[in-house]
């Protein structure tokens, strides 16, 4: 990026009361990575960092305070709690969580499946890339301490076994339940290196952000595909070239991902579908759009019956973080993150893809354009975002 572009950033980033319409205007059409200044802008565009400077220091000490409570409450302590129990992992169960005075309220049984999914997804997060394979600079040393003799996620996973079932949970409810017997090997021996004791792998961190989430969100819980929202605002802040940001990451992340939660968290609950804060209503948006924008492209697509929810699903519940390259990705988070609106800019830019390629889809079948939709052919980002705001703006 440009270095008149990047002067522009740190001028609007050094007033003491943050401009919050011109920093959008900004970082609408990108944000530069040097000297932190991305992760910075996503910092206040999701509502993290306040727009008053003098407040981020209180803030943000107040706030990672609160993300070590969390983790304290919510894996250290039952850890400890059933280490001293001693019981055997097929002992626990919900009875022990339900009914006995004695055993903790933030039960070890109650969120094994939700945590063997976590594991499962978190682990081939970005697989083409070896970055959340990589040991972090700054493990989190209130985990690693020596001090507290507790399960750790790391053990609790490895140590597993279900009583009767393991049920990997995806969006549409309770699916693939399958026996493991007395041991639940997940992987092959050789698939994922151990890390030593005394380091932490990138996904062990994003693992720990999912699981607390899920324990402080019960009514969600976790969701696949949460994992690939996650993903990129943990690589962004992980990356922070700036060491006083990068070290405090997980926490930052997690209030992050929790803020944009908030507002994406209904396109997650299936009980939501329906209503206009669902995916179902948001998908056909898509479509509604696409008629009013490209009527011929909107018939052909009705008349071979591809419905929205055949390719739509995926783009808008996971913010497009499947369709395009990690650092492509990004980029679009820019601009989705400094609109005002962002979920309709989102359907924007969905509406924007089907348009760009039109002639393919016209020309095709029903076989060759479902390829189309599901691996989506054009990679250069910009292109899509200029032509989703052409269609922003009326064009």
């Amino acid at each position: 990026m440009s270095s008149h572009r990047i002067q522009e950033f740190k001028v609007a980033l050094s007033e003491e009361k943050l401009d919050l319409n011109a920093l959008r205007e900004l970082c609408f059409s990108g944000i530069p990575f040097e000297g932190g200044i991305r992760a910075l802008c996503w910092k206040v565009l999701l509502n993290y960092l306040p727009l008053d400077q003098t407040m981020w220091d209180s803030l943000l000490k107040k706030q990672r305070e609160g993300y070590s409570q969390f983790l304290k409450e919510m894996i250290i302590q039952p850890g400890i709690a059933k280490a001293n129990l001693g019981l055997s992992r097929e002992d626990v169960t919900m009875e022990d969580h339900e009914l006995s005075p004695n055993f903790p309220i933030h039960s070890f049984s109650i969120y094994n499946e939700v945590l063997l999914q976590i594991d499962k997804d978190v682990r081939r997060l970005y697989p083409d890339m070896a970055f959340f394979q990589w040991p972090t600079d700054y493990p989190c040393q209130l985990i690693l301490d020596p001090q507290n003799d507790y399960e750790t996620l790391r053990r609790r996973v490895e140590q597993t076994t279900l009583k009767a079932q393991t049920v990997d949970r995806n969006r549409s409810g309770v699916t693939n339940v399958s026996s493991p017997g007395k041991a639940l090997n997940l992987y092959p021996s050789n698939e994922y290196e151990v890390l030593p004791n005394g380091c932490e792998a990138h996904w062990e961190v994003v693992e720990r952000i999912l699981f607390i989430y899920a324990k402080l969100n019960p009514g969600i819980a976790y969701v696949q595909g949460m994992n690939e929202v996650v993903g990129p605002l943990y690589y962004t802040f992980a990356t922070d070239p700036n060491d006083k940001w990068r070290e405090h990451a997980e926490a930052d992340t997690f209030f992050c991902f929790t803020n944009l939660m908030s507002e994406n968290r209904d396109m997650f609950i299936k009980s939501l579908d329906d209503s206009q804060c669902g995916i179902t209503y948001k998908m056909e948006s898509v479509y509604s759009m696409l008629k009013e924008k490209d009527m011929e492209l909107y018939i052909k697509l009705q008349e071979q019956n591809i419905k929205p929810q055949y390719f739509t699903f995926r783009w808008l519940t996971l913010l497009l973080s499947q369709e395009f390259l990690l650092p492509d990705v990004i980029r679009i988070w820019d601009t989705l993150f400094s609109d005002q609106d962002r979920f309709n800019f989102l359907i924007l830019v969905c509406c924007a893809m089907l348009v760009l390629i039109r002639d393919q889809l016209l020309a095709g079948d029903f076989t060759i354009n479902m390829r189309l939709l599901q691996d989506y052919p054009i990679s250069d980002v910009h292109t899509i975002l200029a032509k989703a705001k052409e269609l922003q703006d009326g064009s």
